[in-house]
């Protein structure tokens, strides 16, 4: 079993990352509506949703969304909210799951970058690419890899719900590589969490690969410019071209 398996499937994931901003990412969601001008008769598919936090929202503002993931834990949780307009499934990401179908994919929260081979990444990049329509936009949520690697933060301990989290990080070669030691009451448990330094360059040679152009690039939630020194994160907004 790959490590992003085991550890996305498990729940101890989820209780690390309890907390992640629910209004930060509705902010963030309604920025990118307002920005692409999406349109409610507009068909999105939210790549790795995890347990659909982002798909709820937007069906919520009566968008068509689906939702795919690797994880059936994180899907099963996601079906309990499954509606008319709101649906959920286990898949790969590396694989299509509607040819043409799209209108809008999202891929947030840094949900790239887990493979053993970049042709994995590529293959990932490809089908989004392909689950859409002509002229269909992708919207990638990645690191920004100079910023976070300036920013590492090699060791830390956390405790939450009476579970303590001890972390450690560091750079090794082309991925930043997370050690998680879990002691839950007398349990202990390890994971593990590898993600490859994807730069705007590896993006624009994937994309470009995958019949895609870059249009728009955030550096942020707000959607303030992208600067490599100074930004969070790295908002790729691209489209698919004929």
């Amino acid at each position: 079993m790959k490590w992003y398996e085991n550890w996305f499937d498990s729940k101890y994931y989820h209780t690390l990352y309890k907390h992640r901003n629910h209004n930060e990412a509705e902010k963030f969601i309604n920025n990118i509506i307002l920005k692409l001008n999406i349109k409610k008769d507009q068909k999105i598919i939210d790549v790795c949703c995890g347990k659909g936090r982002h798909a709820n929202y937007l069906s919520k503002l009566k968008f068509d969304i689906t939702g795919i993931d690797l994880s059936k834990n994180n899907i099963e949780f996601a079906k309990k909210n499954n509606l008319n307009n709101l649906n959920f499934f286990v898949h790969d990401m590396r694989s299509v799951f509607k040819k043409n179908h799209f209108d809008i994919v999202i891929n947030l929260f840094t949900s790239l970058g887990y493979f053993d081979k970049l042709e994995d990444e590529e293959k990932a990049i490809n089908s989004m690419i392909n689950n859409l329509k002509n002229e269909g936009v992708i919207i990638i949520d990645f690191l920004n890899v100079k910023k976070t690697i300036t920013d590492l933060v090699s060791k830390e301990n956390k405790i939450i719900e009476n579970i303590c989290f001890s972390l450690s990080r560091k750079v090794n070669k082309d991925y930043i590589i997370k050690n998680i030691k879990i002691t839950d009451q007398k349990k202990s448990l390890y994971f593990c969490e590898k993600v490859r330094l994807l730069t705007l360059n590896n993006f624009k040679i994937m994309l470009k690969k995958s019949n895609a152009k870059i249009i728009d690039l955030y550096g942020d939630y707000s959607l303030n410019s992208f600067d490599e020194d100074k930004s969070n994160r790295l908002i790729i907004v691209a489209k698919k071209i004929k």
